[in-house]
């Protein structure tokens, strides 16, 4: 995958889900609670997930109008979802199952790009720091003084060597995360992990694959590192003007967003985001020109919950009437409407209206400019027009919509074919 199918793609599915789902009190539970991995060993052992079918998985996200996904292959816990020689700490050893290759061939077969998650940090590796840390488990406890750099950055880049060799073409490759070490300690970040060196050797496995920028280089510099990434993560928000470098272009970027308020499965978790709220934060993303990663956490049977497969078949019948909005889409050089959005794609620009209002439609600037207008849904027309009380603004087009009652209350799209 190049960046540019990346950014036309512009909706993809985040997978969180690992050991933390039996617990089923986040996926930060070990260093919250300051859990040792003897005491999360009883998770590990119970952890079987009889009900995992990710060809299931992949229909979810492919009727939900996604186009690629990411999922983690190991979080910070360590324990791994896939087959490692390097390590007995996974579903290989514990259940005879190589979760991840399970999840790659069934997105695949549904025409979706395949992406890994791969935690940078490791709560279970006994060369990780541990004492003092600012995330660890037992950052606390001075028997954990012990580390070993060296040996476990050794284990990171053979393991992601691991991920990039036996499972075909990966399209995205997304780290997780880099940080600043209190003084004593190593700062996990950039050349900690090799990056560099990772990087190259990535690069070499996988010609085609997308890395994103969280292994600790900045791509707002003038002269980003090898590392800095192909595209920007932010979490959890969408950046008010998207996201530009130290010169103000704009940069390639995702923001990963979680369906309900937990990126993995919780009991506590219930605050779940409606299709209105995920359909109007995808078109804010594209209407920055960015994508949107939107998270689900499937339980430790392996089901993603039936809320969000609700949530998602809405979004995905949004975007079955509405989709030639997002997809292939961008930015729009007008200004920002006061009823809602614009999204654009060469000489098709679509108005998302978000605020009905009162009287016609405004779309400043647009006098003159343009061809004809159509509802997305149905292609039925949209009249354009200059009644009698627009008279002061000469340079403005009006869209002359007879209900006051919007088609959807969700977004309704206007198709605007200019001249």
């Amino acid at each position: 995958m190049n960046i540019e199918k990346f950014l036309s793609d512009r909706f993809g599915m985040f997978i969180h889900w690992g050991v933390y789902s039996v617990p089923a009190r986040g996926e930060w539970i070990r260093s919250h609670e300051k859990i040792s991995n003897e005491d999360y060993q009883k998770y590990v052992e119970e952890f079987n997930p009889t009900n995992y079918n990710p060809k299931k998985w992949a229909k979810i996200a492919k009727n939900a109008g996604m186009k690629y996904a990411v999922m983690t292959a190991k979080h910070h816990d360590g324990y791994c979802l896939f087959n490692s020689k390097y390590t007995d700490y996974s579903s290989e050893f514990y259940l005879g199952r190589d979760l991840i290759k399970e999840y790659v061939d069934a997105f695949r077969e549904e025409g979706i790009q395949i992406g890994i998650y791969y935690s940078l940090i490791d709560w279970y590796h006994k060369d990780y720091p541990a004492y003092n840390d600012l995330q660890h488990p037992m950052r606390d406890n001075k028997d954990y003084s012990h580390y070993n750099i060296e040996c476990y950055v050794n284990y990171l880049h053979n393991q992601v060597e691991e991920l990039l060799t036996n499972y075909g073409k990966i399209d995205i490759l997304w780290f997780d995360f880099s940080y600043n070490n209190p003084e004593g300690l190593p700062n996990m970040k950039g050349e900690t992990w090799r990056a560099t060196e990772l990087v190259e050797k990535i690069r070499k496995l996988q010609p085609d694959i997308i890395i994103n920028n969280r292994l600790g280089g900045d791509m707002r510099l003038d002269n980003p590192e090898i590392y800095a990434g192909d595209f920007t993560s932010p979490e959890q928000i969408i950046p008010a003007k998207g996201m530009l470098n130290n010169k103000g272009q704009i940069l390639p970027w995702e923001s990963c967003v979680t369906i309900d308020n937990s990126w993995a499965y919780s009991t506590r978790s219930n605050d779940y985001k409606s299709s209105k709220t995920i359909i109007r934060t995808l078109v804010e993303c594209v209407s920055k020109n960015g994508n949107l990663l939107l998270n689900v956490g499937p339980n430790a049977k392996g089901e993603i919950p039936k809320k969000s497969i609700k949530v998602l078949n809405e979004v995905g019948e949004w975007l079955k009437e509405n989709g030639e909005s997002i997809y292939n889409c961008k930015s729009s050089d007008l200004e920002r409407p006061e009823w809602g959005r614009y999204t654009q794609n060469g000489k098709k620009l679509y108005a998302h209206i978000l605020d009905r209002g009162i009287g016609p439609i405004c779309l400043l600037g647009l006098e003159g400019k343009i061809k004809k207008a159509r509802f997305l849904h149905d292609k039925s027309e949209v009249k354009i027009d200059r009644p009698w009380h627009v008279s002061k603004s000469p340079n403005d087009a009006f869209l002359i919509i007879p209900s006051y009652e919007l088609y959807d209350d969700k977004d309704t799209v206007i198709e605007i074919e200019l001249l």
